[in-house]
């Protein structure tokens, strides 16, 4: 019987006995079966790319339309402007802009008239006082010159309106001679001077004049003048820098911007931080100009001044009792008098500290005689309001005190002995770079500072005068104060 060989489809594929191929079909039929797989690569990739690049032009094309339609575009910027000039926003075409704009974009200075007062109200109260202390009638008043005492301020702001435009430059408001351009109107009264004329005098020995008949007088003249009337005293600017100065009258005059030392004889319906100003003292005594240090100041706390005042002042008494016994400490009793600034000029340039207690009312002119001294003003007042802390920090120089704690014994003369001298120094500094603020004669100094201030008040007057015409009048069973307040509840920190 014959075996039959097993077939070559039923063998293994690995067998021996499979049929050979030759290697140039191989590579024909690799080349076959890869074809149709990279040709559907290929059209798949076309494909991709066609989508994407569809979806960036979609892309594209919405953004366009966005930008054409919704899109709000920046005005041109002028290569020549300024880095100074004001930029006019959307807000500038509100009816109250912020700032006053001229048809370039340029902040416009504010434009203050001066009445031209009677000299009843000015020259004629610089001859009465005279006249009090024995001078002689003159036949032009305004010859006389205005005599110095702490509340100068009022003859330096009259002095730099009186001066010709040409004299100011440098001033942050222009002086106009027609009202009609006027955006504020500036009340020349020598009302401090007034208060004073017949000061310390008994009765029947003074020269007849009353500063309440001044006042009276005042008002009367400002009732009939148009500018006052046309915004009911909004737009006016009084000084009244002594606090009694004007006691009289200010409820009638309290519309207007008022100029003050602080807020201690006013109510908070009559002065407040947003619509007046506060202004320093006249320094009275001469200025430091030595070298920053603590070698020749050897005095470590000094004051000089009157010892018995009313209300806050009340302190001064109690702060001399605990005082007066310290070593390195001198408290002097002093009032006015040539020969006592002069002792206090040397009291101050020789102390590495000078006290500055309240007052009658809670600021006293010895603050600024510190400061233009290089002596750290230690302050024990309460309510105390400074002027120009928009752009002055003091606690930068001045040690704030609470009156409890200075009212301990030993705690004032400790905690100012701790005070390291670089310390001191650095105050001393700092006090140098402000002191301009506080020198009414400055070319840059106290005068400026004050009309930069009037300025911004420019816009509340303007909201108060539009506020006014739709307001209902009521009878108020107690004062309305619808602005921010003085400091009556504070809490001054000590030195940390």
């Amino acid at each position: 019987m014959k075996t039959r060989k097993p077939s070559a489809r039923s063998s293994s594929p690995s067998s021996s006995s499979s049929p050979s191929v030759s290697p140039h079909y191989a590579t024909t039929l690799t080349q076959q079966q890869t074809l149709p797989l990279f040709s559907n690569m290929v059209r798949k990739s076309s494909l991709f790319k066609q989508t994407l690049i569809a979806t960036l032009v979609f892309l594209l094309a919405i953004y366009a339309l966005f930008t054409i339609f919704f899109h709000t575009p920046l005005p041109p910027s002028d290569p020549s402007s300024d880095d100074d000039d004001v930029e006019i926003s959307s807000r500038d075409n509100l009816n109250f802009p912020l700032k006053q704009i001229d048809g370039s974009g340029i902040a416009k200075k504010v434009k203050v008239f001066m009445y031209d007062l009677p000299h009843k109200f000015t020259y004629g109260i610089i001859q009465q006082h005279g006249l009090a202390r024995g001078g002689s009638p003159v036949a032009d008043v305004t010859s006389l010159k205005y005599p110095g005492h702490q509340h100068m301020h009022e003859w330096f702001l009259f002095s730099d309106l009186v001066r010709p435009e040409s004299d100011r430059l440098g001033s942050p408001i222009v002086k106009v001679t027609d009202p009609e351009e006027a955006d504020l109107f500036y009340i020349p009264v020598f009302s401090s001077l007034s208060l004073i004329v017949n000061a310390g005098r008994p009765p029947g020995s003074g020269s007849g004049y009353s500063d309440e008949q001044m006042q009276e007088e005042l008002v009367e003249w400002l009732k009939r003048q148009e500018y006052w009337k046309r915004n009911n005293g909004w737009d006016n600017v009084i000084i009244a820098g002594d606090p009694n100065a004007l006691y009289r009258v200010v409820d009638r005059v309290k519309n207007a911007v008022l100029l003050v030392a602080d807020f201690g004889r006013l109510r908070q319906d009559q002065g407040s931080l947003v619509k007046d100003v506060i202004i320093p003292y006249s320094h009275r005594i001469s200025a430091y100009t030595g070298d920053f240090g603590v070698k020749e100041r050897k005095t470590l706390l000094f004051f000089m001044g009157n010892r018995y005042r009313k209300e806050g002042g009340k302190i001064r008494d109690l702060l001399f009792q605990i005082l007066e016994n310290d070593e390195d400490v001198v408290i002097k009793h002093g009032t006015q008098s040539r020969e006592n600034r002069r002792a206090a000029s040397h009291g101050m340039h020789t102390s590495k500290f000078c006290l500055n207690p309240a007052g009658d009312t809670p600021s006293a002119c010895r603050l600024f005689d510190s400061i233009v001294s290089l002596c750290v003003p230690v302050i024990v007042s309460d309510s105390i309001e400074l002027p120009f802390e928009d752009i002055i920090d003091y606690k930068k120089f001045s040690v704030f005190v609470e009156t409890a704690a200075a009212l301990k014994p030993g705690y004032l003369v400790s905690l100012l002995r701790k005070v390291p001298a670089e310390k001191i120094i650095e105050y001393q500094k700092a006090m140098k770079e402000v002191k301009r603020y506080y020198d009414y004669t400055h070319p840059n100094g106290t005068v400026n500072e004050i009309w930069r201030q009037v300025s911004q008040k420019l816009a509340l007057i303007k909201l108060m005068i539009n506020r006014d015409k739709r307001l209902v009048k009521k009878d108020l069973s107690e004062p309305n104060c619808c602005c921010l307040c003085s400091n009556q509840t504070g809490i001054i920190s000590s030195l940390r």
